[in-house]
């Protein structure tokens, strides 16, 4: 299992290294650089002043030598100045990562403790009012656009409603935990509804697939109660399609905090990204985009470590 783990880890960081080229070089070739920004703000620039500005900050040379150069500074700790900010890259990270985790980890738990059952209950009550139920809520979940059911929930539960916060962490002369936790309801619910639909589904699809399988009707025959069959020997044999979904997820959860973010203001990883490419803000784009790759990285690791503890027939000695 180490072999195996450290050389999932040494092909990740291969993956990693191709994709902060990539990254570098899209970031590099979009229309305008911080120079021309630089310029449209400040009318007394000259030409002189530009050129001198673009040597000293190396966008004179070409984008390989540029990508090597910011290679080897992040290799030795040092990724770079944030313009937007006007801080390390790192220090503007920092508070905003914690708040995307927040944000990301509880409505990946929730949405992973709501599908499971409910995967669960449409495949034990299959072909009746559940299970059309259920699948009818998992097609909407999966064809809704994130912004509009973002704004659904701010229409609804803030403007109408106003039950719950349409933005931000905290109310302006307010603080405390029972404040933050109200401004994260509406943007974990939209991200748990958003992420649920595809992990019920292929539970439901999975289970009923087990639930015909020799076993489950030996153990019918021994005389097990359902509820063992169906937790004993149906659910374990069903979970590990279901992990490579969940993992998955968990690295497009990312993708997903960006849009939810910026709609409900929420000043985390995903808006900060947004902020950063809008203000071609180079090293905080960069950075950030490729945290989001090392997400979706970190959960195909997961799901092949899962495998082996849900399986015991599967083995990576």
């Amino acid at each position: 299992m180490m072999r195996f783990t450290a050389l999932r880890a040494i092909e990740s960081l291969v993956v990693l290294a191709g994709m902060s080229f990539v990254v570098y070089a899209l970031i590099g070739l979009m229309p305008g650089d911080p120079i021309d920004i630089m310029l449209a703000g400040d009318p007394n620039m000259t030409p002189e002043d530009r050129e001198r500005l673009r040597q000293l900050f190396g966008l004179h040379l070409p984008i390989w030598e540029r990508y090597w150069n910011w290679l080897a500074a992040a290799l030795g700790g040092d990724l770079g100045f944030s313009r937007t900010f006007n801080r390390p890259v790192l220090e503007v990270m920092a508070p905003n990562l914690g708040r995307t985790a927040l944000l990301m980890g509880a409505s990946f738990v929730l949405s992973v403790a709501i599908a499971i059952p409910l995967g669960l209950l449409a495949a034990v009550r299959q072909r009746r009012l559940a299970d059309y139920g259920i699948n009818l809520f998992c097609f909407a979940g999966k064809s809704v656009p994130p912004f509009w059911l973002a704004l659904m929930l701010i229409l609804v539960f803030a403007v109408d409603l106003n039950w719950f916060p349409a933005g931000g962490i905290e109310t302006v002369g307010a603080s405390g935990f029972v404040d933050r936790l109200r401004h994260l309801v509406l943007p974990v619910t939209c991200l748990t509804l958003l992420n649920l639909a595809s992990v019920a589904r292929l539970m439901r699809a999975e289970t009923i697939a087990a639930m015909r399988q020799d076993y489950v009707r030996t153990a019918r025959a021994k005389g097990l109660a359902e509820g063992r069959v169906i937790w004993g020997h149906a659910l374990r044999n069903a979970l590990n399609p279901v992990v490579t979904v969940i993992a998955l997820e968990f690295g497009t959860l990312f993708s997903g905090a960006l849009i939810t973010e910026t709609v409900f203001a929420y000043p985390g990883m995903g808006k900060m990204i947004y902020d950063a490419i809008l203000g071609n803000d180079y090293n905080l784009a960069l950075v950030g985009l490729l945290f989001a790759t090392l997400l979706v990285l970190a959960g195909n690791l997961a799901a092949d470590l899962g495998y082996a503890a849900l399986d015991p027939r599967i083995s990576y000695k």
